[in-house]
């Protein structure tokens, strides 16, 4: 545009560049807690409803997806920064819940990840969401994991502890109640 407000270019240096800027890759980062307490109330049931949608809306804006699992005695990855895809639909049938909450290393898991993959693509924008029902021992073992994060409450019954609130703080994420929540960004 800046050459044609110029008047008619008449030789190479008349011509005016605008570099393209490119929004950088995001990088969604999905942390499932998926231990034994999630089975009460159908907590993890209905959280892979949510996860259903947020795999659809990271495959539609083209996000790039890591998922990571706490469950029994320690974390496991599912897919690490793929692009969404229809195997997920299956992990996600299968998803069930038991044994321990290893969420503290899973969390400590996803922060070196993150450092190793920051370096490895320097231009990506990472965002993690964590879904909980935030059912912990030690909520003070935590530390932030230096990237825009989201804490999904899912933690369902008549008798909440509220516990997941004060993970969020913890972790300096934003608190959201499953119930309360459609998905948005971090």
């Amino acid at each position: 545009m800046a050459t044609l407000l110029a008047g008619r270019p008449r030789q190479r240096s008349d011509l005016h560049w605008q570099r393209r800027q490119s929004a950088p890759d995001e990088l969604w980062l999905v942390i499932v807690d998926a231990s034994a307490s999630t089975r009460r109330h159908q907590a993890l049931s209905d959280a892979k409803g949510l996860l259903a949608e947020l795999f659809d809306r990271s495959y539609r804006q083209r996000a790039r997806l890591a998922l990571l699992t706490a469950s029994g005695s320690r974390p496991s990855w599912q897919c690490h920064g793929l692009k969404a895809s229809g195997a997920l639909r299956d992990w996600l049938q299968a998803l069930g819940a038991g044994g321990g909450t290893p969420l503290s290393a899973a969390v400590d898991e996803a922060r070196r990840w993150l450092a190793k993959r920051r370096r490895q693509h320097p231009n990506e924008a990472p965002q993690c969401w964590l879904l909980t029902d935030g059912r912990l021992k030690d909520i003070a073992a935590f530390s932030p994991l230096g990237c825009p994060t989201v804490l999904i409450d899912i933690e369902q019954g008549p008798i909440r502890l509220g516990r997941a609130r004060q993970l969020a703080q913890t972790l300096d994420a934003r608190y959201q109640a499953m119930g309360d929540l459609a998905i948005v960004g971090a």
